[in-house]
């Protein structure tokens, strides 16, 4: 069975990396979503272990101490972190694994794994990521020119990526990411190793 690769998707608020996830996942069985640990009080519906695993701080700090994230950060108040285990055992069943992170997080897994791949989605243009941002009709004008500051910022520090994705349409950047999923399984570390075995 070949192992599975690790997939960074990072990108500005409003390009519509949750949109474009959730059609590959669809396409491909192969795939599955990261699911990260947090701090925070489980929202009506949630569930432990699908759409987080709900620790309280102690225990949190505690996979701190014996490493056992790939990253962790804190944000208003709480900690969230991508624990290894979930992500190994999926890789070694085959799964590729999918992270929907920011960059700074990207970046500090690309330390730890330099397998890993990352993949920055990008707007067409800035003039359409705004107009998407006001679509969306959940932030005040001064807010939407503050995530348009940071999505900028962003796309500066993405630049260590190895995979740049323009979100024009949905299908489109859906056909791409499958592209790169399926490529990166064709390098000669990925084919070779089972066949390296047999010499």
């Amino acid at each position: 069975m070949k192992k599975g690769k690790m997939f960074i998707v990072s990108g500005p608020s409003g390009v519509g990396k949750g949109t474009v996830i959730k059609a590959l996942l669809e396409l491909r069985k192969d795939v599955c979503m990261s699911v990260s640990a947090t701090t925070r009080p489980p929202r009506p519906g949630e569930m432990d272990g699908v759409q987080y695993y709900f620790l309280d701080r102690e225990t949190f700090q505690d996979w701190v101490a014996r490493d056992e994230f790939l990253e962790h950060m804190e944000y208003v108040g709480n900690c969230y972190g991508t624990p290894k285990r979930y992500v190994d055992t999926a890789m070694e069943k085959g799964q590729n694994v999918l992270l929907e992170i920011d960059v700074q997080g990207a970046l500090e897994i690309a330390v730890k794994r330099p397998e890993t791949v990352l993949i920055f989605i990008l707007p067409p243009s800035w003039e359409e990521l705004e107009r998407r941002l006001v679509l969306r009709g959940t932030d005040s004008p001064e807010k939407i020119q503050k995530r348009l500051q940071r999505a900028k910022e962003e796309f500066r520090a993405a630049q260590a990526y190895q995979y740049f994705v323009v979100n024009d349409t949905v299908e489109e950047a859906v056909r791409e990411l499958d592209a790169i999923m399926t490529a990166e399984h064709c390098r000669p570390g990925a084919r070779t190793e089972a066949m390296l075995g047999g010499l």
